[in-house]
């Protein structure tokens, strides 16, 4: 994992340093690690290869065929632990997502033996504990699951966040590096409230991840290309995020301040 800028190191608990500085960086042994604490990644290769069998995204309003994803909601309270819920669609309100948003957009399912997983276990489970300790007064969470492969062709780059720099209008957002192959550049920015740059880097190999706290921080991601234009050029991500189930996707809490929600 490269970085241009972010913050110093710290070996303070995660909720701590997001709560510092609006987000951290992990790099990925140091990921594994956590989550190691939280389940297993014994199906590693098999949640990976799932990224193989993405479907088309069919919903893209600049009519790029660059992406391809899937998708899966749980609810996650402290009885229950995370439940993976009945397939729904996925909404940001325009405010959020200029490009795609204010639409309800169904994408194809994370496959069973994925979403319920050893790996993918792990991961949300970690966002539960995690997220959960820096919101102890939410009981009830709605998660959401992505499955993002964007690719990238001679003379066609492909666009991680082509909505540009964004906030998921969620609380917390987690996005894990799942796979590079051929692939330049994908270098995350995430920006203050103001638009001040606070850090730079490139999530590169498995496992390197961000957490972000949603209210706090912008982000985006520049376009991908391909190392050598003659070869397969793919980006894999997956991206978690968590909303207080008590809020509504249309809340106006949700909505940045000065825009009105679609």
């Amino acid at each position: 994992m490269s970085s241009a800028s972010v913050p110093a190191p710290t070996e303070a608990p995660l909720e701590t340093a997001i709560s510092r500085d609006g987000f951290v960086l992990l790099p990925g042994a140091a990921m594994r690690d956590i989550l190691l604490r939280h389940g297993a990644l014994d199906d590693w290769d098999d949640f990976a290869g799932s990224w193989d069998r993405l479907e088309r995204d069919r919903h893209m309003a600049d009519r790029g065929r660059y992406r391809r994803r899937r998708h899966a909601v749980y609810a996650a309270d402290a009885d229950r632990g995370v439940v993976r819920q009945a397939h729904q669609p996925h909404y940001q309100a325009r405010s959020y997502n200029p490009l795609n948003g204010g639409v309800e957009r169904w994408f194809e399912p994370i496959e069973p033996g994925i979403g319920d997983g050893a790996s993918m276990r792990a991961v949300l489970n970690c966002c539960h504990h995690v997220f959960g300790a820096m919101a102890p007064g939410v009981c009830d969470w709605h998660v959401e699951a992505h499955q993002f492969r964007i690719e990238a062709q001679a003379g066609a780059s492909g666009r991680p966040t082509p909505e540009g720099v964004h906030r998921d209008g969620v609380d917390y957002v987690l996005v894990l590096m799942v796979d590079r192959t051929n692939i330049a550049s994908g270098t995350t920015t995430v920006y203050g409230p103001d638009r001040d740059e606070l850090g730079s880097f490139t999530l590169s190999r498995p496992l390197d991840a961000t957490l972000l706290d949603d209210h706090r921080v912008y982000h985006g991601v520049t376009a991908v290309e391909p190392l050598d234009p003659a070869l397969p050029a793919h980006r894999d991500v997956l991206v978690v995020t968590f909303r207080d189930a008590r809020t509504s996707r249309h809340d106006p809490r949700f909505v940045p301040e000065g825009e009105s929600a679609a």
